[in-house]
């Protein structure tokens, strides 16, 4: 008895497990609207302003992003690059050249030179969720960190960005972002 008790203790606590750890599907917002269109909000100017909290909530940086974009169509698919010029609130500059690729309606890879491998991107109704691998520098030391990395069309003009940054499966920190479409 006292063996099929633990095994039946065991099961639920994994059963719980696994259901904290699932996250939304972006098919749940496949019919929110405005309807999120990536070459049509991500051409041109866009301004960001963003925050990066460490996994206790603690802002440990500021920054804001100027991002000019623009699409073509190679081989018949729709091809963007978005090029980000960050400032952070310590004085430091980054850039992200990321290129976007429609792989098939709603589903997208992205390339970057800090990102490893590609970014997978799917995306429904007002959202796109991102999936990838970044190489980020911190003191000299490269880590590989993992992003999950929604954003949410609110208006025309206005999209709102949430990632969760982990290593391991532990969660570091997030980084959260308003971007403006000018």
């Amino acid at each position: 008895m006292k063996s099929f008790f633990t095994r039946f203790i065991f099961t639920v606590f994994c059963g719980l497990l696994l259901v904290s750890c699932s996250s939304p599907q972006v098919s749940q917002y496949a019919s929110e609207k405005p309807t999120l269109d990536l070459s049509e909000y991500f051409s041109g100017t866009i301004d960001a302003y963003g925050i990066f909290t460490d996994r206790s909530g603690e802002v440990k940086k500021r920054f804001t992003v100027l991002i000019k974009s623009n699409w073509t169509v190679v081989d018949g698919k729709k091809v963007g690059t978005l090029d980000e010029s960050f400032e952070y609130s310590d004085g430091t500059k980054q850039k992200r050249i990321w290129t976007l690729i429609e792989q098939s309606p709603g589903n997208y890879i992205g390339r970057a030179d800090d990102v490893v491998g590609d970014a997978q991107g799917q995306l429904a109704g007002n959202a796109l969720n991102w999936t990838y691998t970044l190489a980020l520098p911190v003191d000299g030391t490269i880590y590989h960190v993992q992003f999950n990395d929604w954003m949410y069309l609110v208006t025309p003009k206005v999209m709102l960005n949430k990632a969760k940054m982990s290593k391991f499966g532990i969660e570091l920190g997030e980084v959260t972002l308003s971007f403006y479409k000018r």
